[in-house]
């Protein structure tokens, strides 16, 4: 095999290659001398078919199977002959046989760039921390006891107020100039009975519920809306419609009475269990947040630190996958308001910076695990598939199964987790000092996150 360097620009590099055509035939009869052995035809007994025979019937397929073979031996010997590393997979082009010429093609690729280490000793970090009060706790556990609420009918004659329930039939018709007394007729989905409409409550169209503000028990009114252009059925969006609502009972929420028998309503013990329980949930989600927000800083400490240049092979593969969440995101309207108004040139250019940034930082996490061999278990990696199982109960085995069968969703699960460990490792190097901060100053976007 004869091996040309074409190319050696930055991390590119680019090689033509030639397998000379006394390789390719004596691969081809050796598959094809293989393939008699268990060959039957009709007219021959087995294994004793004539060698052209075997030739005339599968020497094309053979020689396309001979020459794909060649083609990955190659460029495997190419790579490793040369100690290359390649960032993504290679190039084969320019690829060209004849029966009988020998076989050439080129090989283009980008490598993985030497990545110099940082002084972990070096990176100084603050990491926000804040311990559960017992105001949070108790906060919390009034939102509980808000959520299981009970309902108890209003005894004295009065209109409905903020906060009431109005359990309310009603009847929807679009309006309709052109009909009858201006409205058409009912439409699927407009009528019901014993509806309960909280005064000032989310989750219905906007000026129903306001509608029944200061309606008595018995009282029948009219109700004119109009449905937001999103509406989910597409013959009602954005049209206005009058619903005749009746009044049948008026009902206030009554606060429920936080003591243990409440805590027991809710399977636990008693009053300070749940108060424990809270506490902790509480405590875990600031220390994730706490966290998140070191961690944000030291992947900004690395980002300054790290200047080797990166393939833009992987620059382009992640500039793609960002500028299709972007372009998808324009079209529903969904842009963050500080891009909306730039021009795409401008965003693009700056959602590629940031593809930048990932790549260089995920090679320079990956090179650190690397070179101190941090690793994911089995064990680990078996946890976080019977988690993600979790998350769809009574499909558990089904999930197992589909990460069993496909290897990439493996890896999927194995980058966070590696990640992790790297960001785990680099912690305890580095000079990490904790400030206490109100629960709420703690956030996860730390100051000096500018990407």
């Amino acid at each position: 095999m004869q091996v040309t360097e074409q190319a050696a620009e930055g991390l590119k590099r680019g090689f033509s290659v030639v397998v000379p055509a006394a390789d390719i035939a004596v691969a081809r009869d050796k598959r094809l001398a293989a393939l008699s052995k268990d060959l039957r035809l009709p007219g021959f007994r087995p294994g004793k078919v004539p060698s052209s025979v075997v030739k005339q019937r599968f020497g094309a397929a053979v020689m396309g199977e001979v020459l794909d073979e060649q083609v990955q031996s190659a460029a495997r010997s190419v790579i490793e002959e040369r100690g290359l590393r390649p960032a993504m997979q290679p190039k084969i082009d320019n690829l060209k046989f004849e029966e009988g010429s020998d076989l050439e093609f080129t090989i283009e690729l980008e490598q993985l760039p030497e990545i110099p280490l940082p002084d972990f000793s070096g990176i100084e970090l603050e990491k926000p921390v804040t311990k559960v009060g017992d105001e949070e706790v108790t906060k919390a556990i009034e939102g509980i006891a808000s959520r299981n609420r009970q309902m108890e009918d209003v005894t004295e004659t009065r209109p409905a107020a903020q906060g009431d329930v109005v359990v309310t039939d009603f009847e929807g018709r679009l309006v309709d100039e052109s009909a009858e007394g201006g409205l058409a007729e009912p439409f699927q989905g407009g009528t019901g009975t014993d509806m309960p409409v909280e005064i000032g409550g989310a989750g219905f169209i906007p000026g129903f519920a306001e509608g029944l503000e200061g309606i008595n028990v018995g009282e029948t009114r009219d109700v004119r809306v109009t449905f937001p252009a999103d509406y989910g059925a597409a013959e009602l969006a954005g049209k206005e419609a009058v619903f005749k609502l009746t009044a049948k009972k008026l009902q206030k929420p009554a606060a429920a009475q936080v003591d243990d028998d409440f805590a027991k309503k809710l399977g636990l013990a008693d009053l300070a269990e749940l108060k424990t329980r809270i506490s902790e949930s509480l405590q875990q989600e600031y220390d994730q947040i706490s966290r998140l927000n070191v961690k944000r800083k030291l992947l900004d400490a690395l980002s300054a630190q790290a200047s080797f240049e990166v393939p833009q092979g992987m620059v382009d593969a992640e500039f793609a996958q960002i500028w299709q969440r972007v372009e998808a995101d324009q079209k529903a309207g969904r842009l963050d308001d500080e891009d909306k108004g730039k021009d795409e040139d401008t965003l693009k250019s700056e959602y590629r910076a940031i593809a930048e940034r990932r790549i260089r930082l995920g090679l320079l996490l990956s090179e650190i695990g690397r070179s101190n061999n941090i690793q994911v278990s089995n064990e680990e990696l078996s946890n976080a598939m019977r988690q993600e199982a979790q998350r769809y109960p009574g499909q558990e085995r089904q999930v197992i199964e589909f990460f069993q069968k496909n290897p990439q969703a493996i890896e999927n699960l194995r980058a966070p987790l590696f990640e992790e460990k790297v960001v785990d490792f680099m912690l305890e190097l580095a000079k990490v000092t904790e400030k206490e901060v109100p629960a709420g100053e703690l956030s996860a976007e730390p100051e000096t996150a500018a990407a």
